[in-house]
């Protein structure tokens, strides 16, 4: 063990940790020394979006001390931003385990440096903690969740008075500052609890109103009320608000899948609570097969992402990618807006880099601006704030089951995405047509696109070097052609340029660092590159597309793009 985590290690012996941290300590002392370094090697890095990380003992591991070391270096900053300002912050947390008891802790150590705390009564959804920032004007918020990840993980998510996560120059700040508390001693623990309040209901009913406001044809909910929904949280926080929106929306067969509708950090029925993974649907596509459902509806445990299911023309349940999901969200409030009347000329819509390029084509047919970001809803809230009172903002999402519906959060939020995918499933059925058939109709109309993800994981002390080494290789030395097409030019995010690799010239990429590469290939298809900021993986996103002139044509052209990705996975030797 190197001697400074065995310095870290003796540390966390001292009577600043309460005995049964140091218990565990000596426990792996004496029996697991690969598990007791891996825990003290490095600090847990707070990032730009927080803490993310395994729970257990030490300071590379969600614990009390690490969050209480993070919330008093989010407290510094948040006080010396508002020096004359009676701070005000809300913390919401989800339904893993330790949530409550990290979002107390949370609570009690900014009540101690003089913050008045609006603390949850009890689980809520990640984007009802962005809808509660603006609507109880706080100056930030923190919510203890790690989204999708795994049983063992949690996290801390830290806001901004806007409602989004932190940006620059914030983001670093806060870094900053957390990276200046050296000790447990640092951390104000108690003191101030009569600053803390506990709120409930009455934001809940703002938050759905909210929502129900998002609605473009209630008229036809109305005559589609007996849509077949089928819904699983996923032993999330979705269950405390989708039924309820989908009631206050007016439909009436709503249903949930009763083995997954108890919040349970465990997560007893998935091995990933992620709606992304076919398997954490499973359950959900058995009850709508027996409950012969027209809609399929899933949401991660803190209810920021959609899992969507379908049925095709053959009657067989689909599972939606978010790619996918987001072509048909954009495409229905751009189309119902307009035909509503309710459509304005400064309409616009914003998707990051890496999802279907699809929508940008959708968006410029009628008229609509798209802009492209960075992967993370913080950016999407970021460009909203600028084009504040310039451009009206509509729908944000992004590839990984995202959506953004309205400006009044600014953080994915699959509690709206998911009255919305019902708004939709109804509209088309009022039609006479499926959401499966709409889809195809956009295929026809815009030219069939195909996404595919592959995401590597490198755990252990080492993994983010072999991350940063395969970056590096890409970077230095791009490829040449991948199935046979070459790649004409190379995006690179990090150095913020774009080169053009045939006639060696470069022009300035317009956004923020970040460690992304793109490779653009001479037939439109794209392949990008970019380290995960939350999970030691690395993702390899591929988008490939063909014009079809007829919808018997559709099988036979997704086989073929299908096996192009496959060959451009091979070239790149993933």
């Amino acid at each position: 063990m190197q001697p400074a985590t065995l310095a870290q290690v003796q540390a966390w012996l001292s009577n600043s940790f309460d005995a049964e941290t140091r218990q565990e300590i000596e426990r792996l002392q004496k029996e697991d020394l690969p598990a007791l370094e891996d825990a003290f090697y490095r600090n847990l890095e707070f990032g730009t979006g927080g803490l993310r990380g395994i729970m257990g003992v030490g300071t590379n591991r969600i614990n009390r001390y690490t969050i209480g070391m993070a919330t008093q270096g989010f407290a510094n900053y948040l006080r010396k931003s508002f020096p004359d300002k009676e701070i005000r912050i809300a913390i919401a947390h989800d339904s893993r385990n330790n949530s409550r008891y990290f979002a107390e802790i949370t609570a009690h150590v900014m009540a101690a440096n003089g913050i008045h705390v609006f603390l949850f009564e009890d689980l809520r959804p990640t984007p009802e903690l962005s809808f509660a920032i603006r609507h109880l004007e706080c100056q930030g918020g923190v919510v203890c969740t790690a989204s999708h990840n795994p049983r063992e993980y949690n996290g801390y998510k830290a806001y901004w008075q806007d409602g989004g996560q932190l940006v620059p120059p914030h983001d670093k700040n806060v870094i900053r500052e957390v990276e200046a508390i050296t000790s447990v001693d640092d951390v104000r623990w108690q003191g101030g609890d009569d600053r803390i309040t506990l709120v409930g209901t009455t934001v809940d009913e703002a938050y759905i109103e909210m929502v129900s406001s998002l609605s473009v044809y209630p008229e036809v909910i109305q005559r589609q009320k007996d849509l077949r929904i089928v819904y699983t949280p996923i032993h999330g926080t979705g269950i405390k608000l989708v039924p309820a929106v989908l009631r206050r929306f007016g439909f009436q067969e709503v249903h949930v899948v009763g083995a997954q509708a108890t919040p349970d950090g465990n997560f007893p029925t998935v091995v990933y609570p992620n709606p992304e993974e076919s398997e954490a649907m499973r359950l959900g596509l058995q009850e709508a097969e027996r409950l012969q459902a027209d809609i399929l509806l899933g949401t991660d445990p803190d209810a920021d992402r959609v899992g969507i299911g379908v049925k095709d023309d053959a009657g067989r349940w689909v599972l939606l990618n978010g790619n996918q999901t987001a072509v048909l969200a954009f495409n229905y409030l751009i189309e119902a807006r307009k035909a509503k009347g309710i459509a304005g000329p400064k309409d616009m819509v914003v998707k990051t880099i890496v999802t279907t390029d699809m929508i940008d084509r959708i968006a410029a047919a009628h008229g609509v601006a798209c802009y492209n970001v960075l992967t993370g809803f913080k950016w999407i809230a970021e460009l909203i704030r600028e084009k504040e009172g310039v451009e009206n903002y509509v729908i944000g999402g992004e590839e990984s089951y995202g959506l953004m519906i309205g400006d009044q959060l600014r953080d994915k939020d699959a509690v709206s995405a998911v009255a919305l995918l019902c708004e939709m499933a109804a509209y088309e059925r009022d039609k006479g047509r499926s959401l499966y058939q709409k889809l195809q109709d956009l295929y026809l109309q815009f030219g069939l696109y195909r996404e595919h993800l592959v995401s590597i994981t490198k755990k252990g002390m080492d993994g983010q070097q072999q991350i940063a080494a395969m970056m590096e290789r890409f970077r230095s030395n791009p490829p040449q052609a991948l199935n046979g097409i070459p790649v004409v030019r190379l995006l690179d995010y990090e150095q913020r340029q774009s080169r053009d690799l045939l006639a060696s010239t470069t022009d300035p990429i317009h956004l923020p660092k970040s460690n992304v590469l793109q490779f653009v290939l001479s037939d439109g298809s794209k392949v990008s590159a970019r380290p995960s900021g939350t999970e030691p993986k690395i993702k390899f996103y591929f988008s490939v597309c063909t014009p079809v002139v007829a919808r018997e044509h559709l099988q036979a052209a997704t086989a073929a793009l299908d096996a192009s990705i496959q060959a451009m996975t091979r070239d790149l030797g993933l």
